[in-house]
């Protein structure tokens, strides 16, 4: 997965899993159980599968096989631990140097980074899509992350891709929004 785009910068990571954490603890107790665009996953099972990620990429970046990947109950605090976690194994010297076997498959540390930020970008938007918040990401990481997502698409194989087919965004769309759109979500406009 060698895309060559603008280096991404944990302090891009530190940002986007704060918005995500502020959609996070956003959700309302009834809103738990609602479905989200990411297909058959509702907004509970969609945080617990991004901290079991932000779990499984901080233990590859510390070589560390034996991880605790179980996710607690309260997922507004696990969402939380698991951020900071992840954010001190890319901070740790070297990081983005390293090679390092992800979901994905092996990648230097940059493109894990890479990955890591478009999931929180991705997720957290289906999260206040879902939830009627809004995803107020910064527009130039999410544009840095459109762009890498187009050259990292190239090269997963089409029976390993986790997202569904890119979807058609309206022209005026922001960053954020033609990011969900590449990767499988559907944009609808109200009004």
């Amino acid at each position: 997965m060698g895309v060559t785009v603008g280096s991404p910068a944990v302090d891009q990571l530190r940002a986007a899993l704060a918005h995500a954490g502020d959609l996070i603890a956003g959700v309302t107790a009834e809103q738990w159980a609602a479905a989200t665009p990411c297909e058959g996953w509702d907004v509970r099972a969609l945080v617990a599968h991004m901290v079991t990620g932000n779990r499984l990429f901080a233990a590859a970046l510390r070589g560390d096989q034996s991880a605790q990947l179980s996710t607690d109950d309260d997922l507004v605090v696990a969402f939380g631990d698991s951020g900071s976690e992840l954010l001190t194994a890319f901070a740790s010297p070297g990081a983005l140097q390293r090679v390092v076997q992800v979901p994905f498959g092996t990648v230097p540390g940059e493109v894990a980074l890479h990955l890591r930020i478009t999931e929180i970008l991705v997720h957290g938007w289906d999260i206040a899509w879902a939830t009627g918040q809004r995803a107020e990401f910064d527009e130039a990481v999410a544009e840095q992350e459109l762009e890498f997502s187009r050259g990292a698409l190239g090269a997963i194989p089409s029976d390993r891709r986790p997202f569904g087919p890119a979807q058609q965004a309206p022209p005026d769309a922001s960053a954020i929004d033609r990011l969900a759109a590449l990767l499988g979500r559907k944009i609808i406009r109200a009004g």
